[in-house]
Protein backbone atom coordinates (compact mmCIF):
# COMPACT_ATOMS: atom_id res chain seq x y z
CA UNK A 1 0.00 0.00 0.00
CA UNK A 2 2.88 2.26 0.72
CA UNK A 3 4.96 1.59 -1.87
CA UNK A 4 2.03 2.10 -4.67
CA UNK A 5 1.51 5.95 -2.71
CA UNK A 6 5.35 6.84 -2.97
CA UNK A 7 5.08 5.57 -6.76
CA UNK A 8 2.77 7.49 -7.15
CA UNK A 9 4.07 10.70 -5.55
CA UNK A 10 7.31 9.93 -7.36
CA UNK A 11 5.65 9.68 -10.94
CA UNK A 12 3.58 12.88 -10.51
CA UNK A 13 6.95 14.55 -9.47
CA UNK A 14 8.43 13.62 -12.90
CA UNK A 15 5.68 14.60 -14.80
CA UNK A 16 5.31 18.06 -13.09
CA UNK A 17 9.67 18.30 -14.18
CA UNK A 18 8.69 16.94 -17.73
CA UNK A 19 5.86 19.65 -18.22
CA UNK A 20 8.41 22.04 -17.40
CA UNK A 21 10.93 21.11 -19.18
CA UNK A 22 8.58 21.64 -22.26
CA UNK A 23 7.05 24.51 -21.14
CA UNK A 24 11.08 26.18 -21.00
CA UNK A 25 11.78 25.00 -24.47
CA UNK A 26 8.84 27.40 -25.71
CA UNK A 27 10.50 30.02 -24.11
CA UNK A 28 11.71 32.52 -26.74
CA UNK A 29 15.37 32.83 -26.55
CA UNK A 30 16.83 34.79 -29.57
CA UNK A 31 17.54 31.48 -31.21
CA UNK A 32 15.23 29.67 -33.55
CA UNK A 33 13.92 26.44 -31.51
CA UNK A 34 10.97 24.05 -33.54
CA UNK A 35 9.73 23.74 -30.05
CA UNK A 36 8.94 27.86 -29.87
CA UNK A 37 6.04 27.03 -32.76
CA UNK A 38 4.41 24.09 -30.77
CA UNK A 39 1.10 26.35 -29.38
CA UNK A 40 0.13 27.44 -32.76
CA UNK A 41 -2.76 25.84 -34.34
CA UNK A 42 -3.78 26.79 -37.52
CA UNK A 43 -7.47 27.08 -39.01
CA UNK A 44 -7.22 23.92 -41.54
CA UNK A 45 -10.45 23.12 -43.23
CA UNK A 46 -12.61 24.49 -40.42
CA UNK A 47 -10.70 22.76 -37.72
CA UNK A 48 -8.10 23.85 -35.42
CA UNK A 49 -4.83 21.88 -36.32
CA UNK A 50 -1.65 22.06 -34.81
CA UNK A 51 1.02 23.75 -37.32
CA UNK A 52 3.34 20.59 -37.24
CA UNK A 53 0.25 18.95 -38.39
CA UNK A 54 0.03 20.71 -41.60
CA UNK A 55 3.31 21.81 -42.52
CA UNK A 56 6.94 21.03 -42.44
CA UNK A 57 9.13 22.93 -40.18
CA UNK A 58 12.82 23.26 -39.97
CA UNK A 59 15.57 25.81 -39.01
CA UNK A 60 18.20 26.23 -41.54
CA UNK A 61 20.15 28.60 -39.18
CA UNK A 62 19.78 29.82 -35.52
CA UNK A 63 18.10 32.63 -36.48
CA UNK A 64 15.23 31.59 -39.25
CA UNK A 65 12.87 29.39 -39.17
CA UNK A 66 10.88 27.51 -42.40
CA UNK A 67 7.61 26.48 -42.68
CA UNK A 68 6.31 24.68 -45.73
CA UNK A 69 2.71 23.71 -46.34
CA UNK A 70 1.69 20.54 -47.76
CA UNK A 71 -1.22 22.50 -49.40
CA UNK A 72 0.05 25.63 -50.63
CA UNK A 73 -3.78 26.85 -50.21
CA UNK A 74 -3.07 27.06 -46.67
CA UNK A 75 -0.29 29.42 -46.47
CA UNK A 76 -2.66 32.27 -45.67
CA UNK A 77 -3.93 30.47 -42.64
CA UNK A 78 -0.76 29.87 -41.25
CA UNK A 79 0.53 33.49 -41.75
CA UNK A 80 -2.47 34.61 -40.03
CA UNK A 81 -2.08 32.24 -36.92
CA UNK A 82 1.31 33.16 -36.91
CA UNK A 83 0.26 36.70 -37.04
CA UNK A 84 -2.15 36.21 -33.74
CA UNK A 85 0.02 34.54 -31.48
CA UNK A 86 2.56 35.93 -28.36
CA UNK A 87 5.55 35.32 -30.42
CA UNK A 88 5.63 38.85 -31.52
CA UNK A 89 7.23 37.62 -34.89
CA UNK A 90 6.72 38.40 -38.66
CA UNK A 91 6.02 35.72 -41.67
CA UNK A 92 7.65 36.37 -44.87
CA UNK A 93 4.82 34.81 -47.47
CA UNK A 94 6.84 33.98 -51.16
CA UNK A 95 3.92 32.03 -52.28
CA UNK A 96 5.61 28.36 -51.18
CA UNK A 97 7.06 28.43 -47.72
CA UNK A 98 6.86 31.20 -44.88
CA UNK A 99 10.14 32.61 -43.32
CA UNK A 100 10.56 33.74 -39.99
CA UNK A 101 13.25 35.73 -38.61
CA UNK A 102 13.93 35.62 -35.01
CA UNK A 103 14.44 39.18 -33.56
CA UNK A 104 17.13 39.67 -31.31
CA UNK A 105 16.36 40.03 -27.47
CA UNK A 106 16.76 43.23 -25.82
CA UNK A 107 18.00 43.32 -22.43
CA UNK A 108 14.34 44.30 -20.83
CA UNK A 109 12.44 41.47 -22.67
CA UNK A 110 15.04 38.91 -21.47
CA UNK A 111 14.87 40.41 -17.70
CA UNK A 112 11.32 39.83 -18.03
CA UNK A 113 11.71 36.47 -19.57
CA UNK A 114 14.10 35.07 -16.83
CA UNK A 115 10.80 36.88 -14.25
CA UNK A 116 8.17 35.05 -16.20
CA UNK A 117 10.28 31.61 -15.80
CA UNK A 118 10.75 32.16 -12.90
CA UNK A 119 7.06 32.68 -11.47
CA UNK A 120 6.65 29.04 -13.82
CA UNK A 121 9.67 27.69 -11.62
CA UNK A 122 7.98 28.35 -7.85
CA UNK A 123 4.91 27.06 -9.54
CA UNK A 124 6.37 23.89 -10.43
CA UNK A 125 7.86 23.82 -6.91
CA UNK A 126 4.81 24.39 -5.17
CA UNK A 127 2.90 21.28 -6.99
CA UNK A 128 5.97 19.22 -5.93
CA UNK A 129 5.12 20.13 -2.88
CA UNK A 130 1.62 19.56 -2.28
CA UNK A 131 2.30 16.08 -3.92
CA UNK A 132 4.32 15.85 -1.02
CA UNK A 133 1.98 16.84 1.64
CA UNK A 134 -0.83 14.40 0.06
CA UNK A 135 1.42 11.70 -0.02
CA UNK A 136 2.12 11.99 3.60
CA UNK A 137 -1.88 12.53 4.25
CA UNK A 138 -2.31 9.63 2.76
CA UNK A 139 0.49 7.88 5.30
CA UNK A 140 -1.10 9.97 8.08
CA UNK A 141 -4.78 8.05 7.21
CA UNK A 142 -2.63 4.81 6.72
CA UNK A 143 -1.67 5.34 10.56
CA UNK A 144 -4.73 6.32 11.82
CA UNK A 145 -6.50 3.23 10.09
CA UNK A 146 -3.65 1.03 12.00
CA UNK A 147 -2.47 -0.43 8.34
CA UNK A 148 1.06 0.90 9.18
CA UNK A 149 2.95 1.54 12.21
CA UNK A 150 4.36 5.68 13.58
CA UNK A 151 7.84 4.22 12.64
CA UNK A 152 6.42 2.90 8.74
CA UNK A 153 4.75 6.33 8.66
CA UNK A 154 8.12 8.12 9.26
CA UNK A 155 9.85 6.02 7.05
CA UNK A 156 7.80 6.78 4.09
CA UNK A 157 7.45 10.29 4.69
CA UNK A 158 11.31 10.61 5.05
CA UNK A 159 11.17 8.53 0.90
CA UNK A 160 8.74 11.13 0.12
CA UNK A 161 10.88 14.05 0.99
CA UNK A 162 14.00 13.03 -0.35
CA UNK A 163 11.96 12.46 -3.68
CA UNK A 164 11.00 16.71 -3.30
CA UNK A 165 14.48 17.67 -2.62
CA UNK A 166 15.53 15.86 -5.42
CA UNK A 167 12.92 17.18 -7.95
CA UNK A 168 12.97 21.09 -6.63
CA UNK A 169 16.97 20.71 -7.15
CA UNK A 170 16.38 19.58 -10.95
CA UNK A 171 13.95 22.92 -10.89
CA UNK A 172 16.50 24.72 -9.50
CA UNK A 173 19.15 23.59 -12.56
CA UNK A 174 16.65 23.80 -15.12
CA UNK A 175 15.67 27.27 -14.00
CA UNK A 176 20.03 28.50 -13.98
CA UNK A 177 20.67 27.02 -17.43
CA UNK A 178 17.61 28.60 -18.84
CA UNK A 179 18.45 31.80 -17.25
CA UNK A 180 22.17 31.59 -18.47
CA UNK A 181 20.62 30.82 -22.18
CA UNK A 182 18.36 33.48 -21.69
CA UNK A 183 21.31 36.33 -20.59
CA UNK A 184 23.40 35.13 -23.28
CA UNK A 185 23.51 37.60 -26.25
Amino acid sequence: MTKEVLDTAKNNMLKSIESLKQDLQKIRTGRANVSMLDGIMVNYYGQSTSLSQVATIACPDAKTFSITPWETNVLKDIEASILNSALGMAPINDGKMIRIKVPELTEDRRKDLVKQMKTNLEKVKISIRNIRRDANEHFKKLQNNKDITEDEKKQCEDEVQKFTNNYIDQVGQLGEAKTKELMTV
